[in-house]
């Protein structure tokens, strides 16, 4: 699921995507969930005015707004009002408050928080944030772009991007993202154009529609629900029709990127975490997870590092480096330690067994328990002989990702180490 600035995973897109993701239903609005809010609804006073929605998670829903005050556009994120979800909304808060006091040009390359109140609805009272309107997630790119290649000089654009945003964080401001990943890395701006309100001349709305009620919100979700089930019905149709007619090489023509802007800001702080305040042992998004939260050794701002590498490698290539899975006979995660050793080599038995879930997957030798045959296949290997690189692309983009998939975390380097890398220069 796409997501952006939010707490709980929750999608964010501008819409100019390929299809959309499922609606949040109507369970959720309710006491101490979320607010039922419509186009027209005006916030803090007035100022901000709901135009649309954008997206929704397990902790919020966010819309387009206009804000009134300074005649621009913003996101509005409205977070449940249950005490936990609030909470959590506060601390997001304080992180991306110390973000936007440390970065008064904005030109960090992370999400601006512009205001923050609390609002009183029928549900209770819900803390919203505003923040800049950005557009679509890296996720959404890729999804776009059939989960082919960008292109190595796009890939160094995002990268460069991405590696700005983590110096800040983390040295200037010793934040731990904790979750990095295509979805919480937001282009600045829309895909298409037509889905940028500024850029398409959309007319802010600024009055409610007449007749526009709460119960108006179940109704839109139902009519979306069935629109979204008929365009999948035909999806699988173009599909079938695709494969029987012999048109499969169009459909996987690749897209054309040429004027899609790849400058991008890391958003979602929900999970974020102060360097000398962790909350939680295990951080990261499965795919994104870096080997010492696995096994659970400790994490530091090194494991951001790691996950940044596995966006590289999805934005170069299209697909996951690592997508563990349950086997037979083995977790998860034991299939993820397995992926990352037959890429990067034998994880040394120091690290292997410094974790306090070490001794669920490895023997005292510092060998996995119930994986004992690994296919060994060096990354350069893997770019050159599974996605056709060049050699010397392939030596040269392996030579930026190796170091920084080490598996000893304080061997890895810094985001401002990366920037001085040869390949992005």
């Amino acid at each position: 699921m796409a997501s952006l600035f939010c707490t709980g995973g929750y999608s964010y897109s501008s819409g100019s995507s390929d299809g959309e993701d499922e609606d949040e239903g109507t369970e959720g609005y309710r006491k101490g969930g979320y607010h039922a809010a419509r186009p027209g609804d005006r916030f803090a006073g007035g100022r901000f005015v709901a135009q649309r929605k954008l997206g929704w998670g397990n902790f919020s829903t966010v819309w387009l707004a206009y804000d009134t005050l300074h005649s621009r556009f913003v996101a509005l994120k409205i977070q449940k009002s249950a005490r936990d979800y609030s909470h959590a909304a506060l601390h997001e808060i304080e992180l991306l408050s110390a973000v936007a006091q440390g970065d008064p040009t904005n030109s960090k390359c992370v999400l601006r928080l512009l205001d923050h109140f609390k609002h009183v609805g029928p549900n209770g009272h819900h803390v919203c944030l505003v923040t800049e309107f950005l557009g679509d997630s890296l996720l959404r790119l890729i999804r776009y772009n059939r989960n082919k290649s960008i292109g190595l000089s796009r890939v160094k654009e995002i990268c460069r991007s991405l590696l700005v945003g983590l110096d800040y964080l983390h040295r200037e401001l010793g934040i731990i993202h904790t979750d990095l990943k295509p979805e919480n890395v937001l282009l600045v701006s829309t895909i298409n154009p037509a889905k940028d309100p500024v850029r398409s001349g959309f007319t802010p709305i600024l009055d409610r529609p007449v007749g526009s009620q709460y119960h108006g919100t179940v109704i839109s979700f139902s009519e979306k629900m069935l629109k979204m089930r008929a365009r999948r019905a035909v999806a699988k149709i173009s599909q079938r029709r695709v494969s029987l007619g012999g048109f499969a090489a169009e459909f996987e023509k690749e897209r054309n990127l040429d004027g899609i802007s790849l400058k991008c800001k890391i958003v979602d702080f929900g999970n974020a975490c102060w360097a000398d305040q962790q909350l939680a042992g295990e951080i990261q998004t499965r795919q994104y997870r870096a080997p010492e939260v696995i096994i659970g050794s400790g994490y530091s701002c090194s494991a951001d590092m790691w996950s940044f590498a596995c966006i590289a490698f999805e934005l170069a290539t299209g697909d996951l480096l690592f997508a563990p899975k349950n086997c037979q006979g083995c977790s998860e995660d034991e299939d993820h330690l397995a992926l990352m050793m037959e890429t990067l080599g034998k994880m040394p038995r120091k690290i292997a067994i410094s974790g306090t879930r070490s001794k669920d997957y490895f023997d005292r030798h510092g060998d996995l328990k119930r994986i004992r045959r690994l296919k060994f296949w060096p990354l350069d290997c893997v770019l050159a002989e599974r996605y056709n690189f060049t050699e010397a692309d392939a030596q040269g983009f392996a030579d930026f990702l190796r170091p920084i998939l080490d598996f000893k975390p304080e061997n890895r380097p810094s985001a401002a180490q990366c920037l001085k890398h040869p390949w992005l220069n």
